[in-house]
């Protein structure tokens, strides 16, 4: 448990305590000396009225009624400490296919551009969640760990680019091997991942994929991006078009068409649903809806706010001795 204080400036009202000290030994010494004044040592029992054998103390019970009349000021805090709390909140993962077939234009812009304004635009619908970015080709990479902070998402969304990972292909599996180190720390039955993809150039390691994500307590919903027409595939050198993808074995130009066979089946697999992407706001409102159907609940540890109030033991205490003051002093009042 943490201890803290309330109103920790008040602590320098115990520097009167020495003076208040002071001031009572030297009214004693004054009445004293006051006495002997008026009458010499031998005439005083019989002159005033005998001091009461308590009286000696009443100056340390003065300071000690004060001391802790000023802790209770001071207010001591405790119980600031941690409690584990369940909120139903979705773990995200947007997984994003990045290889070259992205930058077909079938779909305007072109897939790379629709499938990041999706993400985008999904994240609007999202609430009590955490979400993360991996992006995959022929390999995986994890670009932002799971967090609340949306606009760090959407910045993070807008410099993803088809060049980002060099080796090319779709290789589901070393994708799910990523997501699932990034799932360490978040219970099964919560995790989720939001695949996005043409399904082109698909490694056949989908099954292997579907595998590991059963077994990993992962639910994929899955959108494919693209036309079942296709489009060729452009080719970039630093920003510039320099020509349309070209089969090595025929010469002519390669037509890239979405396949959805392997994300239908990931999906499906996983108890999540397939959407169709290309069409943006469609797609991201059939995204959240999708999330919803199955949010997990997540033990979340936090900081108790409700913080328990100790200022009335030292207020009593501080009462108890002013009380013994009185009633010990036998005119009943406060005069030492």
């Amino acid at each position: 448990m943490d201890w803290s204080l309330g109103n920790y400036w008040y602590l320098l009202l115990l520097l009167v305590i020495p003076l208040i000290g002071v001031i009572l030994i030297a009214f004693v010494k004054w009445r004293n000396a006051r006495k002997l004044l008026f009458a010499e040592q031998r005439f005083q029992d019989e002159l005033f009225e005998k001091t009461n054998k308590f009286s000696k103390i009443f100056p340390v019970l003065y300071l000690l009624a004060f001391t802790f009349l000023i802790f209770s000021i001071v207010d001591l805090l405790g119980g600031n400490e941690q409690v584990k709390s369940q909120q139903k909140m979705n773990n995200v993962i947007f997984l994003l296919d990045v290889s070259n077939s992205m930058n077909a234009e079938d779909i305007q812009p072109n897939r790379m551009t629709m499938a990041k304004n999706v993400m985008v635009n999904s994240l609007k619908g999202f609430t009590n969640d955490r979400v993360g970015i991996v992006v995959f080709a022929g390999e995986a990479r994890s670009i932002m760990p799971l967090t609340t902070d949306f606009t760090a998402a959407e910045t993070y969304i807008s410099g993803i680019e088809t060049s980002i990972v060099q080796i090319q292909g779709t290789d589901f599996l070393k994708a799910m091997q990523d997501v699932v180190k990034k799932f360490k720390n978040v219970p099964k039955g919560a995790r989720q991942i939001v695949l996005i993809s043409d399904g082109e150039d698909n490694e056949g390691n989908d099954k292997a994929a579907l595998n590991l994500a059963k077994k990993e307590g992962i639910r994929i919903t899955s959108v494919g991006i693209g036309t079942e027409e296709g489009a060729p595939v452009p080719e970039y050198v630093y920003g510039q078009l320099m020509g349309y993808k070209v089969d090595m074995t025929t010469g002519q130009t390669v037509v890239s068409r979405r396949q959805t066979n392997a994300l239908s089946y990931l999906a499906s697999g996983t108890g999540g649903n397939y959407i169709d992407g290309n069409s943006l706001e469609d797609a991201s409102k059939k995204i959240v809806s999708s999330l919803n159907e199955k949010g997990g609940v997540t033990n979340v540890m936090i900081d108790s706010q409700n913080a328990v109030h100790y200022y009335q033991y030292f207020l009593a205490v501080s009462l108890l001795l002013f009380l013994m003051i009185y009633l010990l002093n036998p005119k009943r009042d406060f005069n030492i």
